[in-house]
C-alpha cells in the first residue's frame, strides 16, 4: 500500500489532550489568510444540493450564472494542491460530487461546479489539506468509454466518481434515503400510505442502500493512501464507516450528519436501526451540528444496542467512538465584501425605492414540508388581523425554491402555499400593493445579498432543520441595518444564535404573530445588542473553522485511540500457552463461570438483551469433552470460580448442594467434584452467618424495594453478598435508581457495617469485607495441596474469566513481576505485595505461613514462590488423599516439606480476561467460544502427550 508520509503523527506531539488542542487552536489563528481569490470572489453562490439534507447550504442562487466564478476558485484550489503535495490528504466522501456532468459526445463531458454549503465549507480549508472529493456524478454512465472519459475530466477538478446504475439510484437514493431515512430523521415518521407495499419494498431498498455504500467503499479503498483522513457525509452513507474499517482497521474515518438525529424513541421504529447504528460506530469520530443531536445518537446506542454511553461518546468492549457537536458556519467575509460591490449596491437602492415607507420581512427556504412555510404565512396573516395599523406598512418577501417537483407530496404543498398566499393578498391587498410577494424560484448571489441587506425582520420557521444557514447569511449582511431575526427553536441554528434572535415555536401561530409585532416595534438599542451578539458568532465560527476543527478532532481522536490500544492486553496465543502447559509438571487452571464456561447468548438487535436467556445460563455445549479430558490428567487441577448463586452452579455442574458453593474443582485422585465452603472464600463461617443474618438481612429489604420500583431489575442473594442488577432496565432510570439505592444503603443498613460496596457498570453489590476471588484462591491453594498430597510445586497457572474489577485481584495474585504499562491498564495497591514471600504479604487470617518462614521469591522477582500453608490449624472439609470418607485427615507436617506451593516463572503464567479489555490480566479472550476452543486444543495435546 502506498504511504502518505506527511500524514504520520509528528514526533513533537504535545503529551496531553489539552495541550494538543491549544496548539491546534493557536496554529489556526496564526495561519489565517484570505481564501483563494477571496478579494474578487463575490459571485460564488451557495445553491443547496437538492434533497441532500438541510445543512448543505440554504442560500438559493442560480447555478449556471455562478459556475464560471466557482470553477475559477476550484481550479486555483487544484493548482495550490499540486504545488503543495506534503499536506495531509483529505478524502471527502458524499453522495453527490460538487459538479454536475453533462454528456456532449461519446467521450466528451462538460462539467459545471455545483454550489452548496458543504462545497463552500470545504473550499475554505483547502489551504491546510490536499482534498479529493468522492461521490456520484448524478448521471447514469453504463458504457466503459463514457466512464473513462468522465473519470479523466473529473480528475482535473480533484473529483473521483462512483458509478451507480439506474436501479441502484432508484432503490438507494430515491427509495431508502429520501423515502425512509430523510422523513424519519426529520420526525415525519415512516411511510404510512401503503404499509404492505412499504414492508415489501423496504428490504430491497435496504439491500440497495448497503450495496451502494459498498460501491462507495470500493472506490475509497482504491484511492486510499496510508495516513489519509476519510470524511464521510450524511445519512446516505451510514454504512460506509463499517465497510471502510473492514478493509483497513487503521484507516482514519469520520462521519458527519447534516440533518437532525431523532430521539431514540423515533429511531427505534426503523427496522434496520441496529445495523445502521453499529455501522456508524465503526467510525473514529461521529459529528453532529448540535449537542441535542449528539445526545440523541448516544441515547439510541445505549437504549437500542445496550452499549455504554460516556461524556466522550459510545464505548463498546474498550473501543471508544468519539461523538461530538461541530456547528457548521458560513464564509461571512464573502457576504460582507459582496455588500461593498457596485452591483449589490445598485440592487439595494432599487429595493429601497420599491419598498419605501414599508418594513421588509424576508423568508428564504426550499419549498419543503420541514421548512414551515404555511405556518409562517398563517402567522403573518394573524399578525395583520391583530395589528391593523401595520397592514399597509409591512411586506413579506417569501423566496421558495422548488424541489422534488415530481413528488405528489411536494406538489400538494406547493398548491397549499399558493392558495394561502392568494387568500391573504386578496384579503389585505390593494390595487397597488400586496402584503406578500411569493417567488417560486431561486435568486442569484448579488440579489440575495441585497435582499438580506434591506430586510428589517428575517423569519425562519423550520419545523425541523439540521442547522439552517439562512439565519447566518442574514446576520452577516445586517451590519448596517441591524435587523431582527425570528428563529424557530427546532432549527439547529437556535443553539448558536438563540441569544440574539427571538426564538419561537412555529406550530404556535399566535406566538409567531406576537414575535413579529415584537420585532417590528423593537427599539434600536435592543436591535443593536442582539445583532452584535449574533454577528460576532457568525464572523468567528466560519465554515473553514468547522472543517478544520472536525479534521483536527479526528486526528486527535486517532492519537487517543492509539494510546488506549497500547493499554489493551493482546489476545492469547494458544500455541505458546499450550507449549508451556506441556512442559510443566504441576498445572493449575482457574476458570470463571459466567461468560467463560457458559453458552453465549445472541442478543444482537434486542433492546436490553434477552433477559430470560441471560438469567438462565447454560453450560457451553462443547465444554464437557475438553473438561473431562483435562480432569483425567494427573498433573492438572481445575478450579471454577463464580459469584453466581449456589443453586445455579449446583444445577449446571451437577454437584452436591449440601454445602454453600463458592468454587468447584475436580480432584483427580477421587474422580469427583469437591465443593469449597464459605470459610474458604477468605472468611470463616461465623462471619458468613453474621453477614447473612445481620447486615445482609437488612440490605435485602432495600434491594427488594428497589427491585419493585425498577421494572426489569432483579437481585440475587448469595451467601456473602447481595447483588442488585439493572442491566435490563431503562438505562437512565436505572442509573438514577442505583444512586438512590446507594444513598439508602449508606444512610441505613451499612452506615456502620464492615462491608464492601462494589458498583458494576449496571449493578450494585454489597459483600462482606475481604470477599474477593483473590482471597478465595489463597485458601483454595491450601485445599489443593492437602487433597492431592502434592510433592512438587505448581509451575503453570492459567487464570481466565469475566470478573468484575474488584475481583481481578485473582489475576495479580499469581503475578511473578509487575506488568508494563503498555500491557496493563493499571494495578491496585495490592499488586506489589504479591511479589514478595507469603510471610511478608499475607496476614495469618488468610494463608498462614510455614513455621520456618524462610521462603523468598527468587532473584530478580521473576519467579513467584509461596510456602505451603500451615495445616495444623484446620483440616480439609473434603476427602483426603487416602480416600477417607470422614474428611478429617490432616495435611503433612510442614517440617517434612522443603518446597513452596508455587514455583511459577513469568512465562508459565497466563491470566486472561474474557470479553473485557480494561483489565489487569495479561491477555484476553473474545468470548466463551474462544475459551472452549482453547480448552479443546489444550485437551487434545494433553491426551496425546505430545509437545508443541
Amino acid at each position: 500500500m502506498p504511504t502518505n508520509k506527511s500524514n504520520g503523527i509528528s514526533n513533537n506531539v504535545p503529551p496531553t489532550k489539552l495541550e494538543r488542542r491549544l496548539r491546534d487552536r493557536l496554529l489556526r489563528k496564526t495561519s489565517k489568510e484570505p481564501y483563494p481569490n477571496e478579494a474578487t470572489d463575490t459571485n460564488r453562490g451557495t445553491e443547496p444540493f437538492e434533497d441532500e439534507g438541510d445543512n448543505l447550504g440554504t442560500s438559493h442562487v442560480e447555478q449556471n450564472s455562478e459556475a464560471d466564478a466557482i470553477q475559477g476558485v476550484h481550479g486555483e484550489m487544484c493548482e495550490k494542491q499540486e504545488a503543495r503535495p506534503t499536506r495531509q490528504r483529505l478524502l471527502v466522501v458524499a453522495n453527490r460530487l460538487p459538479v454536475s456532468a453533462i454528456r456532449r459526445g461519446e467521450a466528451t463531458w462538460s462539467l459545471e461546479i455545483s454550489a452548496g454549503g458543504l462545497v463552500s465549507a470545504l473550499l475554505g480549508c483547502v489551504k491546510k489539506f490536499e482534498a479529493r472529493w468522492i461521490g456520484w456524478a448524478g448521471v447514469n454512465v453504463p458504457d466503459e468509454a463514457g466512464q473513462r472519459a468522465l473519470t479523466t475530466a473529473l480528475a482535473e477538478k480533484m473529483c473521483i466518481p462512483v458509478f451507480l446504475d439506474e436501479d441502484i439510484v432508484h432503490q438507494y437514493y430515491n427509495g431508502y434515503c429520501n423515502n425512509i431515512l430523510w422523513p424519519l430523521f426529520h420526525y415525519l415518521g415512516l411511510p404510512q400510505e401503503d404499509r404492505l407495499a412499504t414492508t415489501r419494498s423496504f428490504q430491497s431498498q435496504f439491500d440497495a442502500y448497503k450495496k451502494a455504500n459498498q460501491m462507495f467503499a470500493d472506490v475509497v479503498n482504491e484511492h486510499y493512501v496510508e495516513g489519509d483522513v476519510v470524511w464521510c457525509h450524511d445519512y446516505h452513507l451510514m454504512f460506509l464507516p463499517e465497510c471502510l474499517k473492514k478493509y483497513n482497521s487503521e484507516m482514519k474515518v469520520g462521519w458527519f450528519l447534516h440533518t437532525p438525529f431523532p430521539s431514540s424513541e423515533i429511531h427505534r421504529t426503523l427496522p434496520s436501526r441496529s445495523e445502521l447504528l453499529r455501522s456508524v460506530l465503526a467510525a473514529d469520530l461521529v459529528g453532529f451540528h448540535t449537542y441535542d443531536y449528539a445526545r440523541h445518537f448516544v441515547s439510541a446506542c445505549t437504549r437500542i444496542l445496550g452499549l455504554e454511553g460516556t461524556p466522550e461518546g459510545v464505548e463498546n468492549q474498550g473501543r471508544l467512538t468519539r461523538v461530538a457537536a461541530f456547528p457548521i458556519g458560513i464564509d461571512s467575509l464573502r457576504f460582507i465584501r459582496a455588500l461593498e460591490t457596485s452591483q449589490v449596491q445598485e440592487r439595494i437602492n432599487e429595493l429601497k425605492r420599491t419598498f419605501a415607507g414599508r418594513k421588509v420581512m424576508l423568508g428564504v427556504d426550499r419549498l419543503d414540508m420541514i421548512k414551515g412555510i404555511p405556518q409562517k404565512i398563517l402567522a403573518f396573516e394573524k399578525f395583520l388581523e391583530e395589528n391593523s395599523e401595520w397592514q399597509q406598512k409591512v411586506v413579506l418577501l417569501q423566496i421558495a425554491v422548488p424541489t422534488r417537483t415530481d413528488v405528489p407530496e411536494y406538489q400538494k404543498l406547493t398548491s397549499q402555499v399558493h392558495e394561502i398566499v392568494g387568500r391573504i393578498n386578496g384579503r389585505f391587498g390593494t390595487l397597488t400593493t400586496v402584503p406578500i410577494h411569493h417567488l417560486d424560484r431561486s435568486l442569484d448571489f448579488q440579489a440575495l445579498c441585497a435582499l438580506y441587506a434591506v430586510t428589517d425582520v428575517a423569519l425562519v420557521t423550520s419545523l425541523r432543520d439540521g442547522m439552517n444557514l439562512v439565519s447566518y447569511e442574514f446576520v452577516a449582511c445586517q451590519e448596517s441595518k441591524k435587523g431582527v431575526l425570528i428563529l424557530s427553536e427546532f432549527a439547529g441554528a437556535a443553539q448558536s444564535l438563540g441569544a440574539g434572535a427571538i426564538l419561537v415555536n412555529p406550530w404556535n401561530i399566535t406566538e409567531v404573530a406576537s414575535s413579529i409585532a415584537q420585532a417590528l416595534n423593537m427599539q434600536p438599542e435592543e436591535r443593536e445588542k442582539r445583532h452584535k451578539h449574533n454577528f460576532e458568532h457568525v464572523r468567528n465560527h466560519t465554515a473553514q473553522l468547522w472543517a478544520e476543527t472536525f479534521v483536527s478532532e479526528l486526528n486527535e481522536t486517532v492519537v487517543e485511540a492509539d494510546i488506549r490500544k497500547r493499554k489493551v492486553p493482546p489476545k492469547l496465543i494458544p500455541e505458546n500457552a499450550i507449549k508451556r502447559y506441556m512442559e510443566s509438571n504441576n498445572r493449575l487452571l482457574i476458570l470463571g463461570f459466567n461468560a467463560t464456561l457458559t453458552e453465549p447468548v445472541d442478543t444482537s438487535g434486542r433492546r436490553g438483551g434477552d433477559q430470560i436467556k441471560e438469567m438462565h445460563l447454560k453450560l457451553h455445549p462443547e465444554l464437557k469433552g475438553p473438561l473431562t479430558a483435562l480432569c483425567r490428567d494427573q498433573k492438572t487441577t481445575i478450579v471454577v470460580l463464580s459469584g453466581s448463586d449456589r443453586s445455579v452452579l449446583d444445577h449446571v455442574l451437577h454437584v452436591s448442594s449440601s454445602t454453600e458453593l463458592w468454587g468447584v474443582r475436580h480432584v483427580v485422585s477421587s474422580r469427583k467434584w469437591d465443593v469449597f465452603t464459605s470459610h474458604q472464600r477468605g472468611m470463616d463461617d461465623n462471619n458468613a452467618r453474621a453477614f447473612k443474618h445481620g447486615v445482609g438481612w437488612q440490605c435485602r429489604h432495600v434491594f427488594e424495594y428497589f427491585t419493585e420500583r425498577t421494572p426489569r431489575s432483579h437481585y440475587d442473594r448469595r451467601g456473602t453478598s447481595l447483588v442488585w442488577n439493572y442491566k435490563y432496565a431503562d438505562v437512565e432510570f436505572g442509573k438514577i435508581q442505583a444512586r438512590d439505592l446507594l444513598q439508602h444503603l449508606w444512610t441505613g443498613p451499612i452506615s456502620n457495617a464492615s462491608v464492601d460496596v462494589v458498583q458494576g457498570s449496571r449493578s450494585v453489590e454489597v459483600r462482606a469485607v475481604g470477599v474477593t476471588k483473590g482471597a478465595a484462591i489463597d485458601r483454595i491453594l491450601g485445599e489443593i495441596v492437602h487433597s492431592k498430597s502434592m510433592t512438587s510445586p505448581i509451575d503453570y497457572v492459567l487464570c481466565a474469566g469475566h470478573f468484575l474489577g474488584k475481583d481481578e485481584d485473582v489475576y495479580t495474585f499469581f503475578e511473578p513481576e509487575p506488568l508494563s504499562d503498555d500491557i496493563n491498564m493499571g494495578k491496585g495497591k495490592g499488586t506489589e505485595a504479591l511479589k514478595v514471600s507469603s510471610v511478608e504479604k499475607k496476614s495469618s487470617s488468610k494463608v498462614p505461613a510455614s513455621k520456618s518462614g524462610s521462603s523468598k521469591s527468587s532473584s530478580h522477582g521473576k519467579t513467584q514462590q509461596r510456602p505451603l500453608p500451615n495445616s495444623d490449624k484446620r483440616t480439609t472439609p473434603n476427602n483426603n488423599s487416602s480416600g477417607s470418607g470422614s474428611g478429617s485427615g490432616r495435611r503433612p507436617s510442614p517440617e517434612k516439606i522443603s518446597w513452596n506451593v508455587l514455583d511459577l516463572k513469568g512465562e508459565n503464567y497466563f491470566s486472561c480476561a474474557v470479553g473485557r479489555t480494561r483489565t489487569k490480566a495479561r491477555f484476553t479472550f473474545g468470548t466463551s467460544d474462544d475459551v472452549i476452543s482453547f480448552l479443546n486444543e489444550l485437551a487434545a495435546d494433553s491426551s496425546s502427550g505430545t509437545s508443541i
